[in-house]
């Protein structure tokens, strides 16, 4: 919309006010660009000039001015719609717009003011009224980016401390981490203060294994504890500790099968800071956790076959190298390992290396299945009792006979930590000071002998039985039967239900 400009002359006594700064003017008539063009260019502003919105905004986004006079009335996108899109878009909401215009209504004002705009020119303008808003509006422009600037200084500042506290609460972090975990298995041991803690036993086979690990505790010898699960090879690691001469030293367990191959040997002999993803810190190993004491290594046929040779150089050389360093670590360990694999047989497999079996096995145990120290059973019933009745708030004075019989005649293929777990069970549904056993016992399914010929049908389930009683019900998985078998677990499944098997 056209203006006439007054006060031309006005300006010629100003001082330079200019610094250089790119001011967009977006008006579609010729006379008011010209006279504001000649003006600006005067006191020494970067000019652009657009004749209509969609221009302006391509101007804008190109070539960034420091402050935009824009026309409201303009034929096709006005000034308000104009407005409105450079505020929307983030590479020109923050360059300041001062509308011209000759709308004196307050409506105007205010719909400008809603669409982003700093201030109103009215026309027709005078041009000192423009030099002024037009410095004020830029001072102003440049006191926001001043702050931003300080702003961004004061948060890279506070970065950089945070940075630096992080640093230094780490390593208060690592280090009291360290002696809570070496307190956490000071503590477990100084509980266990009897000479074989937690175990209970009157059988004479098992009287043999107990004269073994006397015999062996007081040495340095590296012991290998074989045996089923449940049999309580951790209780016999323990007791090797604390009758030996590093009883006062830290025992520290590891299970090789509950961690994933990834991870065990960061466990085992810890990482440096950024030796992978995920790693924070510095993290000490089992077995520098160890130095001094002894070391359990549970589960130990689980362990990758590649950590193995790493295992077995701490075991010959007493060096080992954090995960992610060059630093070689000396450390004086005991090591006690127990499996319940023929490691033999995982030898011929190629899934565990003879000379780590070897180095291992200097002193082997073996622990007894509960099936072969049945008369164990009624004081590990009373033991059990004991333990877990005053948490569940039971106290038993009685166990009948037939619960002692009943409890003889099962086979056990849990073996002692099956018993506990029964036993707790009786606890929770016993209502009086006398044990009731509930039907807890897994019954077995038994395979039945063909006394002649049978069909394939009958063949095929009494093989399947006989392959889930050697696996003890296991289905899936590694040593399941369904690997045994050659099957897909699901396959398996299906087979288990049209031949009617289910789990006892």
């Amino acid at each position: 919309m056209s203006a006439l400009i007054t006060n031309h002359a006005a300006t010629d006594d100003m001082d330079s006010i200019g610094t250089g700064r790119t001011i967009l003017i977006v008006d579609d008539m010729p006379n008011n660009i010209s006279v504001l063009y000649e003006t600006l260019t005067r006191f020494k502003y970067k000019v652009l000039v657009a004749r209509d919105g969609k221009s302006a905004i391509e101007q804008a986004q190109l070539a960034q001015p420091d402050l935009i006079l824009l026309d409201v009335m303009m034929p096709g996108m006005d000034g308000f719609e104009t407005c409105r899109r450079l505020k929307r878009a983030d590479t020109t909401q923050a360059i300041p717009v001062l509308f011209m215009t000759a709308l004196a209504e307050t409506i105007d004002k205010v719909n400008g003011f809603n669409m982003g705009a700093v201030d109103y020119i009215t026309k027709p303008f005078q041009l000192q009224e423009v030099l002024a808003r037009i410095n004020t509006h830029l001072a102003l422009r440049g006191l926001q980016r001043e702050l931003q600037v300080a702003n961004a200084l004061l948060e890279q500042r506070v970065a950089e401390r945070t940075e630096s506290l992080s640093k230094a609460l780490a390593e208060v972090e690592q280090l009291k981490n360290k002696l809570q975990a070496e307190n956490t298995y000071l503590r477990e041991e100084i509980k266990q203060t009897s000479n074989f803690e937690e175990i209970v036993s009157q059988s004479k086979a098992f009287g043999k294994v107990l004269r073994q690990v006397e015999q062996v505790a007081p040495t340095t010898t590296s012991v290998l504890i074989l045996g089923e699960s449940g049999t309580g090879k951790e209780l016999l690691a323990r007791a090797v500790h604390n009758r030996s001469s590093r009883r006062n030293k830290t025992l520290v367990k590891i299970n090789c099968a509950a961690l994933p191959a990834t991870l065990i040997e960061s466990e085992l002999f810890g990482h440096e800071k950024g030796a992978f993803t995920g790693a924070t810190a510095q993290k000490i190993g089992r077995f520098e956790l160890a130095d001094g004491g002894t070391i359990f290594l549970d589960e130990i046929g689980e362990m990758p076959i590649d950590l193995q040779a790493k295992l077995l150089r701490v075991l010959q050389e007493g060096e080992l190298e954090r995960v992610g360093g060059t630093k070689t670590l000396k450390v004086n360990v005991r090591v006690i390992a127990a499996t319940n694999r023929d490691l033999d047989k995982e030898i011929s497999d190629g899934r565990f290396r003879e000379d780590l079996y070897y180095r291992l096995n200097v002193f082997p145990i073996q622990s007894l299945p509960l099936r072969e120290r049945k008369e164990d059973i009624p004081l590990l019933v009373r033991h059990f009792c004991t333990k877990h009745g005053p948490g569940i708030g039971r106290q038993i004075d009685v166990i009948p006979p037939d619960v002692i019989d009943t409890l003889m005649e099962y086979h056990w293929p849990g073996n002692i930590r099956e018993l506990e777990n029964v036993v707790e069970r009786s606890l929770i549904i016993s209502s009086g000071r006398k044990l009731e056993l509930g039907d807890w016992l897994r019954r077995k399914q038994s395979v039945p002998k063909p006394t002649g010929l049978i069909t394939m049908e009958e063949a095929e389930r009494n093989h399947i039985l006989a392959v889930l009683e050697h696996t003890r019900w296991k289905v899936s998985g590694k040593n399941g039967a369904a690997e045994i078998l050659g099957m897909i677990p699901t396959t398996l499944d299906s087979r288990m239900k049209k031949l009617g098997i289910q789990r006892p």
